[in-house]
C-alpha cells in the first residue's frame, strides 16, 4: 500500500507540469486559483483544530511564515511562467535544482557541503549548461524559461529553509493552511497590481486548474506529507526525482513535445547530480522536502 500511494503521489506531481502547460490561463491565475482552493478547503481543520497553534506563535514564527508564503507565490509565478516558455522537461529538471539551491544557502550560512555533495553539484551544474546549451539554440524565449525554472528553484529552497523553522511550533495541516493562505493573497495582489485576469477563463481551462489542484496539491503533495510518517525524506526525495522523466513522458504523450537528444542528455546529468546530493545529505540530516508543482 505504501508503494502504491507513493506511485500516486508521483503521478500526482508529475501530472501538474503538462496539465498546466496546457492551460492558455494567465501563470499567475493558475497559481492562485490552486493556492486559493487549497486553502479555502484546509481551513475548517486548521481553524478548528489548530486554534491553539495560531494563538502560541510569537512574532517572529508569523513573520517565517509570511516570508515562506511570499516565496512560494514567487516560486509558482516564475516556474509556472517557465512552463509557458520552454519543455516541460527542462522546466521541472531546472527547478528540481532546489536542492542545489539549498546547499548553496548552507555555504552562505557557514556549512561546508562536502566532497560528495559538491561532486553532485557539479554534474547538476554541467546538466544545466547542456541544457540551456540547447536552448539557447533553440530560442531565446526557451533560455528565458530556464532561468524562470531555476529562479523557481531558487524560490522553493528560500520557501523550503524558512518553512522548516516556522513548522517547528506549527502543525502540517496548520502551516499548510496558513503558508498557502499567504501565498493566495500575494498573488491576488500581484494579479491585481498587473492587471492580470483572474476569471472569463474557457470551461477546458477551469477544468485544467481543477485538475492540477487536485493531481498536485491533494493527490501529490497530501500523500507525500502521510508518507513522510513511515517513510524516510530521503526515499522520497529520491522517487520524486521521477518527476522529470514521468513528467516528459506525459508532454510527449498529450503534448507532442519533441525534444533534442542533448536535453536528454543534460536531463540524466542533473537526476544524478540530485541523487548523489540528495543522498550525500540524506546520511547527515533529514533530507529538505522537495517542493513538488
Amino acid at each position: 500500500m505504501t508503494v502504491l500511494l507513493l506511485a500516486v503521489a508521483i503521478l500526482g506531481v508529475s501530472a501538474s507540469g503538462p496539465l498546466m502547460a496546457a492551460t492558455t490561463a494567465p501563470a499567475l491565475a493558475i497559481a492562485f486559483w490552486r493556492n486559493a482552493v487549497a486553502t479555502v478547503l484546509l481551513a475548517p481543520t486548521a481553524l478548528t483544530r489548530g486554534r491553539r497553534e495560531l494563538a502560541g506563535q510569537s512574532r517572529r514564527r508569523w513573520l517565517l511564515v509570511a516570508f515562506s508564503g511570499v516565496m512560494l507565490a514567487a516560486h509558482f509565478a516564475t516556474w509556472i511562467s517557465s512552463l509557458k516558455l520552454t519543455s516541460v522537461a527542462a522546466a521541472i529538471a531546472l527547478v528540481s535544482m532546489q536542492v542545489l539551491w539549498v546547499v548553496v544557502i548552507d555555504i552562505v550560512r557557514g556549512v561546508r557541503p562536502g566532497i560528495v555533495v559538491a561532486l553532485g553539484c557539479a554534474l547538476a551544474v554541467a546538466g544545466v549548461f547542456v541544457i540551456t546549451g540547447v536552448d539557447l539554440s533553440l530560442s531565446r524565449e526557451a533560455l528565458t524559461g530556464d532561468a524562470l525554472a531555476l529562479a523557481g528553484g531558487l524560490f522553493a529552497a528560500l520557501y523550503v529553509v524558512a518553512g522548516s523553522r516556522a513548522r517547528e511550533t506549527l502543525g502540517t495541516t496548520t502551516y499548510t493552511f496558513l503558508v498557502y493562505g499567504v501565498c493566495a493573497v500575494t498573488l491576488l495582489a500581484v494579479c491585481f497590481m498587473g492587471g492580470v485576469p483572474l476569471g472569463g477563463f474557457a470551461a477546458r481551462d477551469w477544468a485544467l486548474i481543477a485538475a492540477v489542484t487536485v493531481c498536485a496539491q491533494f493527490l501529490g503533495h497530501s500523500i507525500i506529507n502521510h508518507l513522510l510518517a513511515v517513510m524516510t525524506p530521503v526515499v522520497i526525495s529520491l522517487a520524486l526525482l521521477l518527476e522529470v522523466p514521468v513528467a516528459a513522458m506525459l508532454a510527449a504523450i498529450f503534448l507532442g513535445e519533441a525534444l533534442p537528444w542533448a536535453t536528454y542528455g543534460g536531463l540524466a546529468l542533473i537526476l544524478a547530480g540530485l541523487a548523489v546530493v540528495t543522498l550525500a545529505r540524506g546520511r547527515r540530516q533529514p533530507a529538505e522536502t522537495l517542493v513538488g508543482d
